[in-house]
């Protein structure tokens, strides 16, 4: 099949650490930009891609990008590209996507235009008027921006944030591939202690193992592009083989505390399930008085943002009493603490040495890093 194109969108803020992930995949033309990364590669990195990545959103196989400035430009692009290269006569492709600045402005008429387009080209291939869709899912997405048409198969299915280990979350759940960066961020390698005191159901201590043993996300989930039949099932078994055997085995201190049983219940489930209950622990705790002995670690942390869960006075109180908790730890604890809070700052009563904008879903939130 040659070289193909990938798109993978990640969270604003997350684009350059998950170029950095690809290139360690050995990816070529890597090219990070606003909301997603690029790179090129061959059919065996698409499984590669989904079963490794931790800060990527999805993986989307780009087919073609063309100007799009009516219909008829969007519905003769979208029938010029090889659909049947991937997309088999039995094979269903429902169509969705997006359109900004763009003359064509109307989603469900682009929609309907790409699906005629596509219809069109696979019917002539395999002879046929009407087609069946009642095979596996290829799902069409189409990105029109500034009257420029990008037209992409999802081959993740559901969003690689989801790794298989969160039966269900506390309120206001960190997502998976944002608890991975902040872990990223904070360097962690394996080697000091890492502490959650605020850890709800369990996120950031769960990716701190899954970064320390080097375990892949993605072996505990399935993906669309595993039914499609352009990928041999062989590709899928080489990609997790290839994951497995880059594992480590350690003894690491990684520890997340809350004040509600039943998030320590769930964290402890999630543990389980993610295969990592062996190298976390998780206790009942309050983050006002918290400690931890040791000359050096780092404490990784989103706590309540008083947006969603609590009042903004209650978050504040919160933050002035972890603000006197983290002064007595020693020189060597960094602390990275995610929040919207626009005062943070002044309640925890220090500055950041280092703040970074990231996106808890459509939350502006700072990555505030201390002991830098």
């Amino acid at each position: 099949m040659g070289e193909l194109t990938f798109g993978v969108p990640t969270l604003f803020g997350l684009e350059s650490l998950c170029a950095d992930e690809m290139r360690r995949l050995g990816l070529e033309e890597v090219k990070a930009e606003n909301g997603r990364v690029l790179c090129r590669g061959g059919l065996a990195d698409l499984p590669r891609l989904n079963v490794n990545l931790r800060t990527g959103e999805r993986v989307l196989l780009i087919m073609g990008t063309f100007p799009a400035e009516n219909f008829d430009a969007l519905f003769e692009g979208t029938r010029a590209l090889p659909w049947e290269r991937f997309i088999p006569q039995e094979g269903q492709f429902p169509v969705k996507g997006h359109s900004l600045n763009s003359a064509l402005h109307s989603v469900p008429a682009c929609q309907s235009i790409v699906k005629k387009a596509v219809a069109a080209r696979l019917g002539s291939c395999y002879g046929l008027n009407t087609l069946p869709e009642t095979g596996a899912l290829y799902q069409i997405q189409f990105s029109i921006m500034k009257d420029t048409a990008v037209l992409m198969l999802d081959t993740s299915g559901a969003g690689l944030h989801k790794r298989g280990y969160r039966a269900q979350g506390v309120d206001a759940p960190l997502r998976e591939t944002l608890a991975a960066a902040m872990v990223m961020l904070s360097r962690y390698r394996g080697k000091d202690p890492l502490c959650d005191p605020f850890c709800g159901s369990g996120t950031i201590p769960i990716e701190a193992a899954l970064i320390a043993k080097n375990r892949a996300p993605g072996l505990n989930r399935s993906f669309s592009a595993q039914r499609w039949r352009c990928l041999d099932k062989k590709l899928w078994m080489e990609a997790a083989d290839e994951a497995m055997d880059r594992e480590f085995d350690g003894d690491y201190e990684i520890w997340g505390g809350d004040l509600d049983p039943k998030a320590v219940e769930l964290a402890r489930h999630n543990a389980q399930l993610a295969e990592v209950e062996d190298l976390v622990r998780f206790d009942v705790d309050d983050a006002r008085t918290f400690h931890w002995g040791g000359l050096r670690g780092r404490v990784v942390t989103n706590p309540p943002y008083g947006e969603r869960i609590m009042e903004r006075r209650e978050a504040e109180e919160l933050y002035r009493a972890f603000g006197k908790a983290w002064q007595k730890f020693p020189e060597g604890w960094k602390l990275f603490l995610l929040s919207s809070h626009t005062e943070f700052e002044r309640t925890f009563g220090q500055k950041a040495d280092k703040k970074r904008k990231l996106y808890n879903g459509m939350l502006k939130c700072d990555l505030f890093m201390y002991g830098l």
